[in-house]
């Protein structure tokens, strides 16, 4: 039986409202790729964002816990196996301090793979004293501070298709080829990771696993034969802003009847996209993907309700999650209402932390970036809010790469304010390093573990 609306189609969002939408100059080319991309292949599949939901499932009732994370925006210039291969060791390392610290499985998904389109506060910046469009994304145009550059052009998506196509085939390969193994677990510790603190913390780690492996095969346990230790599932997601792309790899599932948008396994709403008479809601009402929804501190507890029942009413647990992102210094206010609002609703929603995008500010000398204080507050006051309403926090959702960039200060390994102009690499926004999303994840190892017993030991699939 169908689940998706019976009055809805992938091109229905056009009757509606669509905020940051590329302006295409040519409307002829801007038809031609969006055809082109209806006759491509997939490039997920409707059983992959099943498995998915089943997961995240398992995140809604409190087993689980979501990191979500990956690039600010995803270059078509830093793109090789190298850099894919970055992302995904800080990836393996986090997961693997939260799941040794909490005993709690980690359900991973990568901003990854299509995150190539961005929502700007302004229609225009000036760079050198010219007025020039923002940069909105590979997809939409180049980040080339010039008008030639800025222009939009609709074959950029044909391009995006291709470099995440890529991307996931160089994903798969590493988790289920070999890379991810967990007898491997030395290897992801990168160089420069390693010689610091929580580098040298997580190297004990890693010798307390391969001992424990050491004991199961001692004891006959045969390891060979336990696909978890030796491949791991990392799931694709993006902002799904710009809908002429997510239309055109909408396919409808031959064995269910539903539609999925083929982009990714999950995509979310950002939060200035999310109006509930907007395009973007229409389009991913219709869509079966696990969704997630972005929420500001604007955000009231009637629209919120509403946002979930538009976009979960058959309250499917894994289907919906809300990504909060208020900031830290109003996180703790603004967020137990919500928590509230959707738990009497009792909607199975998985409940994340975005503590990045609502704690960018700019140096003296112009520098956009982050501290990373403010951002592990926010994630504190995130974890208070959820205990204060009973609720599981659920997940973290991060700006991060595995380089050894200069754009968020502070951490153990300190960056400090002169040192941001050393290596600041991001497109858009100030991304967390290895070293500092390897402290985070030690930090919200020991948040997870003091989770439950404040909520009477008990999780809410148990209460």
């Amino acid at each position: 039986m169908t689940l998706s609306p019976p009055t809805w189609s992938p091109s229905s969002w056009r009757g509606y409202p669509a905020r940051h939408q590329a302006d295409w100059p040519d409307e002829d080319a801007a038809e031609a790729a969006r055809l082109r991309l209806r006759a491509l292949p997939p490039l997920v599949f409707a059983g992959e964002a099943r498995q998915l939901q089943s997961a995240l499932a398992e995140v809604a009732t409190g087993r689980a816990f979501l990191l979500q994370a990956g690039d600010c925006a995803e270059s078509f210039h830093d793109f090789s196996a190298i850099t894919i291969r970055e992302k995904l060791k800080i990836m393996l390392q986090m997961s693997a301090v939260m799941i040794y610290g909490s005993t709690t499985p980690v359900v991973k998904v990568g901003r990854i793979a299509g995150q190539f389109a961005k929502a700007r506060t302004s229609p225009t910046e000036t760079v050198d004293g010219t007025e020039l469009p923002s940069f909105r994304g590979h997809m939409v145009h180049d980040d080339v501070p010039t008008a030639e550059g800025r222009t939009p052009d609709p074959a950029r998506m044909i391009q995006a298709y291709h470099q995440a196509a890529a991307t996931l085939n160089l994903l798969r390969a590493f988790t289920k080829g070999g890379f991810a193994d967990l007898n491997r677990v030395h290897m992801w510790n990168q160089e420069f990771v390693a010689s610091s603190p929580q580098g040298r913390r997580y190297e004990r780690i890693a010798a307390d696993i391969e001992r424990a492996l050491r004991f199961m095969a001692a004891i006959g346990i045969d390891l060979a034969d336990l696909q978890a230790l030796h491949q791991v599932d990392v799931w694709t997601s993006h902002e799904g802003l710009l809908l002429d792309y997510e239309e055109g790899l909408t396919r409808r599932d031959s064995t269910t009847g539903d539609w999925y948008d083929c982009s990714a396994h999950m995509l979310w709403i950002g939060e200035r996209t999310r109006q509930l008479d907007g395009a973007h809601l229409e389009f991913f009402s219709g869509v079966r993907n696990p969704i997630g929804c972005k929420l500001g501190p604007a955000a009231s507890a009637d629209e919120v309700v509403e946002l979930a029942e538009r976009l979960n009413p058959g309250r499917e647990p894994g289907r919906l999650t809300l990504i909060s992102r208020m900031g830290a210094d109003r996180v703790r206010e603004v967020l137990p209402p919500l928590l509230r609002a959707v738990r009497e609703a009792e909607q199975p929603v998985v409940w994340a932390c975005d503590p990045m995008h609502a704690n960018v500010f700019r140096t003296e000398s112009g520098i956009k970036t982050r501290r990373f204080e403010v951002i592990m507050d926010e994630i504190e006051g995130f974890f208070s809010a959820c205990r204060e309403e009973g609720v599981w926090p659920g997940g973290v959702h991060l700006e991060f790469t595995g380089d050894a960039v200069t754009e968020c200060l502070g951490g153990s390994d300190t960056v400090l304010e002169e040192a941001l102009s050393t290596n600041y690499m991001s497109l858009c926004d100030p991304r967390l390093n290895a070293r500092q999303s390897l402290d985070l994840a030690f930090h919200v190892a020991e948040l997870m573990r003091g989770a439950w017993p404040e909520m009477g030991g008990q999780s809410p699939g148990e209460m």
